[in-house]
């Protein structure tokens, strides 16, 4: 019985070991490639999004216009949504990610990591309104927003235009 023990601890810690450092890290702070190939197989597995940096922005928005239906992604632990939307689509996730890279910027913004609760937009003037079919007609003002903010603003120093909100002059924000 003794020796049974042995052999799993033995297994267990050989195990341990063989794990490099980078296949650990890609994992749990992937590039953006990686991200989107998990995000597009329904295998991200991370409770948070990857600590991406205004570098990252460009090859984000290269997907902005990927409507690939996504299943599974990370969410706030705090929202008070009760069903997440079984049908989000790509380009919104990023959006909603780069908004994430934004807000990070700016010192401490999040919602645990988050850009908002939920990566769908909700009307700026009441009565609010959820915007959860990323189908809608109104994602394409989200997505022309940030590409205009980014455009207008990528010759210059992040540091100055991070706190420029893209959806500013739109009728919506993140929920």
């Amino acid at each position: 019985m003794k020796t049974i023990k042995i052999l799993i601890l033995i297994g267990f810690f050989a195990g341990l070991l063989s794990c490099s450092k980078d296949d650990t890290e890609k994992i749990s702070n992937p590039d953006v490639e990686t991200y989107i190939e998990l995000l597009k197989a329904n295998q991200y597995d991370s409770f948070k999004l990857p600590e991406f940096s205004a570098d990252d922005i460009p090859a984000l928005l290269q997907y902005i216009n990927d409507f690939s239906v996504v299943n599974k992604f990370p969410s706030n632990p705090i929202s008070s949504y009760a069903e997440p939307n079984p049908d989000y689509r790509l380009s919104v996730l990023v959006l909603w990610t780069i908004e994430s890279i934004r807000l990070a910027a700016m010192d401490n913004k999040l919602v645990l990591g988050f850009a908002s609760q939920n990566p769908f937009v909700q009307t700026k003037s009441e009565p609010i309104e959820w915007l959860t079919d990323h189908d809608s007609e109104i994602y394409n003002t989200i997505r022309q927003a940030y590409s205009n903010w980014w455009n207008e603003n990528k010759h210059k120093k992040f540091s100055i235009f991070y706190n420029i909100d893209p959806l500013l002059e739109t009728e919506y924000r993140w929920h």
